[in-house]
């Protein structure tokens, strides 16, 4: 993967919690480009300006956008995110990233109807959006199986195209222009995530897995992991679109 200069890419990455990294990217990457950046803002580290990358990719995390009391680098993320978005560069949102990918779009976030953790089905949104067609959906089956771990939901922001739905949560994902897609669900998963991410929320008290409606037991979610290798498929072809317009 290069730019279109045929440079070396320039990869950098938002990440919000040690445990919550790129997974099924890194390798990807790590493979393809010269250089990983990361800012990591649970270390109080400062988000560089767009010059400094050509693709950004904000990842997950537990908090919510609207707790800037409580994480209030979430401010400056959000501004940073924005400017480049202004600079063109290509950006890619998952979960946490996506919601705030919204907000930097003029979107809003608030708590979803259900909390959706697990392997849930996903599908295309048809109908006088288009989204079937969409470059970015593309990458992905009309109906698939992928994995869940959030408890809010973004707005389709203003100008972008609504991609995704479930039956648990009506916005599971949308493009703003040619280069930014935000995704609620994470088909960079890996089996290793899947533990940690489980360890990490049983050993805050396990509040997340709490029985819900669209919360699978710890049993079928690490039974369900054999639809990793078919998410991370989708996650490598997403990306290569993005990097190719």
């Amino acid at each position: 993967m290069t730019t279109a200069s045929n440079a070396p890419l320039r990869l950098h990455v938002f990440q919000h919690v040690a445990h919550e990294g790129l997974g099924s990217l890194e390798p990807l990457f790590a493979a393809r480009v010269a250089s990983i950046a990361y800012t990591r803002f649970f270390a109080r580290e400062l988000p560089p300006g767009p010059t400094a990358y050509d693709f950004l990719i904000v990842l997950g995390g537990p908090m919510n956008v609207y707790e800037v009391d409580l994480y209030p680098w979430l401010t400056p993320e959000t501004a940073a995110i924005r400017a480049a978005l202004d600079s063109g560069k290509p950006v890619l949102g998952l979960c946490l990233g996506a919601q705030l990918l919204s907000v930097a779009l003029g979107g809003t976030v608030t708590r979803n109807a259900h909390r959706e953790i697990g392997w849930w089905p996903v599908e295309k949104i048809s109908g006088p959006s288009e989204a079937t067609e969409h470059w970015a959906a593309e990458a992905f089956p009309e109906l698939f199986t992928t994995f869940h771990w959030h408890g809010d939901t973004f707005s389709i922001p203003p100008n972008a195209t609504a991609l995704f739905r479930s039956e648990g949560c009506a916005h599971q994902g949308f493009a703003w222009g040619e280069r930014a897609v935000g995704l609620q669900f994470h088909p960079e998963i890996t089996p290793a995530a899947i533990e940690q991410w489980i360890a990490e929320s049983v050993a805050e008290g396990g509040g997340d897995l709490k029985p819900g409606t669209y919360v699978q037991t710890l049993e079928a979610m690490k039974a369900d992991a054999v639809h990793v290798a078919a998410n991370n498929l989708w996650m490598e072809a997403l990306c290569g679109k993005m990097l190719r317009l």
